[in-house]
C-alpha cells in the first residue's frame, strides 16, 4: 500500500506542475487577446477607405486593369495558407488546414494546380511530412505579425501574379486565415485575393446619391498605385485577424487544460486517500492481531 500511495502522491505533484503551466498560458494568452483585438479595431478606417477608393478608381476605369481582370484560361492558382508557429492553440491550425486542403480540391476539380504559399510552421510541417512542393514560407511572427511581414507575403504574391505562368506565375491567389469573430468565436475563411473582386459602388442611403471622384492623371494610375497597397492592406488584416484567432485558440484550449487538470487532482486525492486508509485500516488489523498473538501466548 505504501508504494501506490507514493505513486498517486507523484502524480499529483506532476498534475500540479502542469496546472501550473496551463494556468500561465492561459493568462499571457487572455492578456495579448486584448492587443491584438485593438490592433484589428485601428486598421479598420484605414481599410474602409482604401477598400472605398479601390472600387470607386476600378468602377470609373475604362479597361480592366492587370490585377482586376480574370485569366482566360486558369492554369496555376496560390493557395496562401496562414496557420500557427506553436502548438497547444487547439483546432485552430488544424482548421485552417482542412480549408486549405478544400481550397485545393476544388481547383483541381477545375483542372487548376494549387500552389503553396505558407504561413507559419504548422503549415509547413503538414506540407513537409506529406513531402508536398512549398512555393514560398514564411514563419517566426504569427502569434505577433508586423507590418514589413505582411509586406514582404504581399509583394512575393505580387511578383508571382504578375510573372508569366510558363515562368512559374500563377493566374489567381487565394488567402486561407482564421476570422476573429469573437472570443469563443474563430472560423477558417477563403478570400480570392487576385484578381481582385470589383463591387459595384451603391449610392449613399442618406442622400440618394452616388459619390462623386475626380482621377489626376487617370484612374488607371490611381489604381496602379492604390492596388500594391490594398493587397498588402488585406494581407496584414488577415495576419492580425489570425493572431488574435491563435490567442483566443490558445486560450481557450489552456483553460480546458487547466479545468481537467483540477478533476483529475481531485480524482488522485480521493485515491491517494483511500489508499492511505486502506493502509492505516492494514496496520491496525495488524497491530490486532500482534496483541491478540502475544495475549494467547501467555
Amino acid at each position: 500500500m505504501g508504494a501506490q500511495l507514493r505513486v498517486y502522491r507523484g502524480r499529483i505533484k506532476s498534475v500540479k506542475a502542469t496546472k501550473k503551466i496551463t494556468k500561465a498560458m492561459e493568462l499571457i494568452a487572455s492578456s495579448r487577446i486584448v492587443k491584438a483585438q485593438q490592433r484589428v479595431d485601428a486598421s479598420l478606417p484605414y481599410t474602409k477607405a482604401l477598400v472605398a477608393a479601390v472600387t470607386a478608381a476600378a468602377s470609373n476605369s475604362p479597361g480592366a486593369h492587370p490585377l482586376t481582370a480574370p485569366a482566360s484560361l486558369r492554369r496555376r492558382a496560390a493557395v496562401c495558407l496562414i496557420t500557427a508557429d506553436r502548438g497547444l492553440a487547439g483546432g485552430y491550425s488544424t482548421n485552417a488546414i482542412k480549408e486549405a486542403e478544400g481550397v485545393n480540391s476544388y481547383l483541381r476539380g477545375d483542372s487548376v494546380t494549387p500552389v503553396a504559399y505558407l504561413v507559419g510552421r504548422k503549415g509547413v510541417s503538414y506540407y513537409r511530412f506529406r513531402e508536398r512542393e512549398i512555393a514560398a514560407q514564411w514563419t517566426g511572427f504569427t502569434d505577433q505579425p508586423t507590418f514589413e511581414d505582411a509586406k514582404a507575403i504581399a509583394d512575393t504574391l505580387l511578383d508571382a501574379f504578375l510573372k508569366p505562368v510558363e515562368e512559374g506565375g500563377v493566374d489567381e491567389i487565394h488567402l486561407v486565415y482564421t476570422e476573429f469573430v469573437n472570443m469563443v468565436v474563430q472560423r477558417p475563411v477563403t478570400k480570392r485575393l487576385l484578381p481582385i473582386l470589383v463591387e459595384e459602388k451603391k449610392a449613399d442611403e442618406s442622400t440618394g446619391v452616388l459619390p462623386l471622384y475626380e482621377y489626376e492623371p487617370s484612374a488607371e494610375s490611381v489604381l496602379d498605385g492604390l492596388l500594391p497597397q490594398y493587397i498588402t492592406n488585406v494581407v496584414w488584416n488577415a495576419l492580425l485577424l489570425s493572431a488574435a484567432s491563435e490567442h483566443a485558440a490558445r486560450r481557450r484550449a489552456m483553460k480546458s487544460a487547466t479545468d481537467n487538470a483540477e478533476e483529475l487532482i481531485k480524482s488522485l486525492t480521493r485515491l491517494a486517500n483511500q489508499a492511505r486508509q486502506a493502509e492505516i485500516t492494514q496496520e491496525i488489523s495488524e497491530i490486532v492481531g500482534g496483541a491478540d498473538a502475544l495475549a494467547s501466548a501467555k
